[in-house]
């Protein structure tokens, strides 16, 4: 497990978005990224990925990426590959991120299916301390439900530290740039990144076939990748 950073910004908001559900954050981070254009300022890698990178746009896209805007002093981190299985060493360095950079509170984004399959109209916050800023925002406190993944592993590994979660219903299985849209709106409010969610809706399809491209090319890379694993093995 290993963290390379060319920079170390100092008392920033982590957001992190992760593959999960209608894959609305890697989705919403990737959006971010674009729209704040930040920059790359670093890589995270763990042994058990796959060895791959995808290229889109003649432009290398990372397994794990660490991204930082300084206009808003957020760092951003955007994963396009499988994190299962990870999760408990993605929250180790993710704390380790949170102390090196003395953050001052982690977000995360997920997706969450949505009631009957329907599309996802709702989208609802969830955060480890007391705060009236989420309550400004004009989305619903989460009640019930069920965590999973990375984001899970956050909460319970570093309960200690601020965390907030941004959920978004989705009926789709990936990716859900609809969803996503709702989470970036949420984080706006939030954060007060004057950042308009609408052209993610409006640029849906071609956002989600960009996604699309680049997860089927890592999913028939690691198919390739065992394939060779089995014959050197037999």
């Amino acid at each position: 497990m290993k963290i390379d950073l060319k920079k170390k910004p100092q008392n920033v908001t982590i957001i992190g978005g992760f593959p999960g559900f209608g894959l609305v954050g890697t989705i919403s981070s990737e959006y971010l990224i674009d729209h704040l254009q930040a920059e790359k300022i670093g890589s995270i890698w763990f042994s058990e990925m796959t060895p791959m990178l995808a290229i889109h746009e003649s432009k290398v896209v990372e397994p794990f990426g660490v991204f930082y805007s300084k206009k808003y002093n957020l760092v951003i981190l955007h994963a396009i590959t499988n994190v299962a299985g990870m999760e408990w060493k993605i929250a180790e360095i993710v704390e380790r991120l949170y102390k090196t950079l003395k953050a001052k509170e982690i977000i995360c984004i997920e997706g969450v299916g949505s009631v009957g399959g329907k599309p996802g109209k709702e989208y609802y916050y969830y955060t480890n301390r007391e705060t009236k800023k989420w309550e400004t925002t004009g989305i619903k406190k989460m009640k019930e439900g069920v965590v999973v993944g990375p984001t899970a592993s956050l909460m319970l590994k570093m309960d200690s530290v601020p965390i907030s979660c941004v959920f978004a219903e989705t009926a789709s299985k990936l990716p859900d740039s609809g969803a996503a849209a709702l989470t970036i709106k949420a984080l706006d409010n939030y954060l007060g990144l004057k950042i308009d969610y609408k052209p993610l809706l409006k640029k849906a399809d071609a956002f989600e076939g960009k996604l699309k491209k680049i997860l089927e090319g890592t999913k028939k890379a690691k198919i390739i990748k065992d394939k060779k694993d089995v014959t050197y093995m037999g």
